[in-house]
């Protein structure tokens, strides 16, 4: 159900997205949504934002180790693949979730702040470690973020993913010139 509602949300939007379309997309009875998901929706949307935080990580974590630039093409490239195989229809759940009004439970917005915290941080220590000052690293880390997220939502509509392919440049030359790479 939470990898469902992780597709659901990254396509449609959280506030487009309910328990009852959930349930149907997962192919699970509306009952045994409550019954796992007590807290209803908000709780499922931040345990899909929690999921989705994970595969990218791991997806940083896998190119991370060879360098912040490597890290950097592994994020693209998972961003690229999620966009060409939904046909531009799907972007990414964290970002979904984080622009939307949070209603009365922000558990899903507290989700999507800490997993692109994590995504930074994870950028962070590997621009240290490859040369990069505190403040370099930080201020460089955020914009790899922001832009590789923004270019994601640019892609969509663009239908294209010319805009990830210009940014990704410019990334990869920043990431050089506070670096050793």
């Amino acid at each position: 159900m939470v990898a469902g509602a992780a597709d659901m949300i990254r396509r449609r939007g959280l506030n487009a997205t309910s328990v009852r379309e959930l349930a149907k997309h997962a192919q699970a009875p509306l009952g045994s949504t409550y019954h796992y998901f007590p807290g209803g929706k908000a709780q499922l949307a931040a345990e899909a934002v929690q999921f989705a935080d994970a595969l990218a990580a791991r997806t940083l974590g896998k190119g991370l180790p060879a360098g912040p630039v490597a890290g950097l093409r592994s994020f693209v490239t998972m961003w690229r693949k999620v966009l060409l195989d939904s046909d531009f229809q799907a972007g990414c759940p964290v970002l979904a979730v984080s622009i939307e009004d949070p209603g009365e439970d922000d558990g899903p917005q507290r989700s999507a702040a800490a997993a692109f915290e994590n995504w930074t941080g994870l950028l962070v220590r590997s621009l240290r470690d490859h040369g990069a000052s505190e403040v370099d690293a930080e201020q460089t880390a955020t914009l790899i973020v922001a832009a590789v997220e923004g270019t994601v939502a640019m892609c969509r509509v663009e239908r294209s993913t010319r805009p990830l392919d210009r940014t990704v440049d410019k990334l990869e030359f920043l990431i050089k010139a506070v670096t050793d790479e």
